[in-house]
């Protein structure tokens, strides 16, 4: 996706989150308006507590939109992950705000039940009300659940669960306006007290609320990992080929940014390359998993079960710098209660500014760690060659080319599996006579059976042309020329 579609799919986000923050605020401002009027004019402590409780969610609401502008933000130099947390703390001030109301509403009702009775008028109006609360608070509520499950906004899931919260509180208390007039009507003294008890139902749905909601957002700035999503990026990591395995997941939220960071273990002689690689596998798994989440993948080489001798000696080397090509090993059988001979042949490349005091130095701690970590291994024998660094002037030597490929031409001959020998090049480099040329096999040729008709195939050519310092023959099956 290019910079520009993300952009204007950020853009789109912001607008439809701020416009339906905005809407919810009008809609909480009509609400409570219209509670109020109805509560003062009825005495109904179930109308007034939904009027305080409408009141508080109007706060939360304008709460949520100022929420929603901040979170949006990208990261700055002060805030290098982002605004996200402003939406979980703007949640635990509405939380607080939700939990005094209930307080005075307990207050109120404990009060008119015990103490100071309050007559109440069930009119129509506070019936029509509470209903149109119902409507409101319903539509408005699928409304913001819609948008939040769309961007992962918390601010905007908080808001919704209250909307849809407050359609259980206003039926609760309609039922307290029907028992009042039922007591009015049919004498049922019993029924007198709904109201207060319908305000203390009310108060019993925004508490409990209120706990799931503070729960979550204090779960949130802690840092508290979300439940099962651990258990999700370590699967999702787990599933790219080429880890040895995932050591260490954490994770955390932040608004409606998912934050991973995750250890995984690589073969410990994998190229750097390579690695990273498998590093960008990890961070496209894991958003694929989990949506889109800021990912650190950490890597720790490792030695898998039942690293080859090669492996081991490689990974010894690499750790100390030093690059090793042309490894090979021998055994040697030794007589009847005898430890048999493990031979160790290897090529080693070394800066070719250091003194040969300097390489064998370096040589030498190789085999002392190899020889260490790898018991069986009794003898080593290193060849140092440089490491080139630099491109060097080379003269092309077109007669001994044309020499060499006719020699190569009768190649075939002697090696029945070998089909041809082309592109012959002859250069001199630095005082040296190096060749190269390309030859043709069977493709269905095991790789070592191609590796000897090569070194053969080298040793003869050299043989007839001892001014060569090197013959590169790079072989390839017939569908490749």
């Amino acid at each position: 996706m290019s910079a520009s579609t993300t952009g204007l799919a950020l853009a789109e986000a912001q607008r439809e989150k701020r416009g339906i923050a905005l809407i919810s605020v009008a809609a909480a401002l009509l609400l409570v308006t219209m509670k109020t009027l109805v509560g003062l004019s009825t005495g109904s402590l179930g109308v007034l507590s939904e009027a305080a409780h409408s009141g508080l969610d109007f706060i939360a609401a304008a709460i949520t939109y100022i929420s929603v502008r901040v979170s949006d933000k990208p990261a700055d130099a002060d805030h290098q992950y982002g605004h996200g947390k402003f939406e979980n703390f703007s949640a635990f001030l509405e939380t607080g705000l939700l939990l005094l109301t209930c307080a005075w509403i307990g207050w109120e009702a404990i009060h008119r039940l015990f103490f100071k009775p309050v007559h109440v008028e069930p009119t129509l109006w506070a019936f029509g009300v509470m209903a149109i609360s119902i409507v409101v608070d319903h539509f408005r509520g699928r409304a913001l659940d819609r948008v939040a499950r769309k961007y992962g906004s918390q601010a905007l899931e908080a808001d919704a669960l209250h909307f849809q919260t407050d359609v259980w509180s206003s039926s609760v208390v309609i039922l307290g306006l029907l028992g009042v007039l039922l007591a009015e009507r049919l004498g049922w003294t019993l029924l007198r007290h709904a109201d207060p008890i319908a305000a203390l139902g009310v108060a019993a749905i925004v508490v409990w609320i209120s706990l799931r909601l503070g729960k979550r957002t204090v779960d949130a700035l802690l840092d508290t990992a979300p439940a099962g999503l651990q258990a999700q990026v370590e699967a999702a990591a787990r599933g790219v080929e080429g880890l040895l395995g995932v050591e260490r997941v954490r994770t955390r939220r932040a608004g409606n940014r998912t934050f991973v960071d995750l250890t995984i273990s690589v073969p410990r002689t994998v190229p750097f390359e390579r690695v990273h690689t498998l590093s960008d596998q990890v961070e496209a798994a894991v958003r694929a998993a989990v949506g889109e989440a800021d990912v650190i993948v950490h890597m720790e080489p490792r030695a898998p079960a039942g690293e080859n001798l090669f492996d081991q000696v490689r990974a010894i080397a690499q750790h100390h710098d030093l690059a090793v090509h042309e490894l090979s090993a021998h055994q040697v059988s030794a007589g009847p209660g005898e430890r048999p001979t493990l031979i160790l042949e290897l090529d080693a490349e070394v800066d070719e500014n250091l003194t040969l005091r300097e390489a064998h130095a370096l040589a030498d701690r190789v085999e002392r760690e190899i020889y260490r970590q790898l018991p069986q291994v009794t003898q080593i024998n290193t060849h140092i060659e440089t490491l080139g660094h630099d491109v060097v002037p080379a003269a092309e030597l077109e007669e001994l080319a044309r020499a060499l490929e006719a020699h190569l031409r009768d190649a075939p001959y002697q090696f029945p599996e070998l089909l041809d020998c082309h592109d012959v090049q002859v250069r001199e480099v630095e005082g040296k006579v190096l060749a190269s040329c390309h030859a043709t096999l069977d493709g269905s040729l095991p790789i070592s059976r191609v590796h000897d008709l090569t070194q053969q195939l080298e040793a003869r050519t050299l043989r007839h042309f001892p001014q060569l310092s090197r013959l590169t023959i790079h072989t390839e099956p017939p569908e490749a020329r």
